[in-house]
């Protein structure tokens, strides 16, 4: 089973950020052109919060007002599950699935290294799986000396 350092250095460091004060729209487009699903909320380098799709579909009604008026800080989700690069992928799925997330941010340190997102985790247990399943192919139909 992967580590989480080791899914990052497959996928990369890259994280999309933004911050609490910037406008919604802003923020929703920054997503839309960059085809994600969530940028993390960050204020002098800190993580404050995630913003994520399910955030805006689930919470943007509530406020009663323009949403051209409304800021990330609104609608942000400030408590946010985290892991470390010592994860393994197993540890990630597990909190994935308690917590109802699809994004993990990746701390060290206290310093974001990382998002690893639960099509991440998916992809690579697919891969996993398969070349288990490549390996036990290889052994059942080798032909003995």
């Amino acid at each position: 089973m992967k580590t989480v350092r080791q899914l990052l250095e497959e996928k990369g460091h890259d994280v999309k950020i933004v911050s609490p004060e910037a406008s919604l729209i802003d923020a929703m487009q920054q997503m839309s052109a960059n085809n994600i699903g969530a940028l993390l909320v960050m204020e002098d380098s800190k993580l404050v919060g995630i913003l994520t799709e399910r955030d805006f579909s689930r919470k943007s009604y509530l406020l009663d007002k323009p949403l051209r008026d409304v800021r990330v800080n609104e609608l942000m989700t400030r408590q946010v599950a985290y892991v470390s690069p010592d994860y393994t992928n197993e540890d990630c799925m597990a909190l994935v699935t308690e917590m109802r997330v699809r994004h993990l941010p990746v701390l060290e340190d206290d310093r974001v290294i990382g998002l690893i997102s639960i099509g991440d985790l998916v992809k690579d247990t697919i891969s996993e799986h398969q070349f288990i399943i490549h390996q036990l192919e290889r052994y059942i139909y080798s032909t003995p000396e």
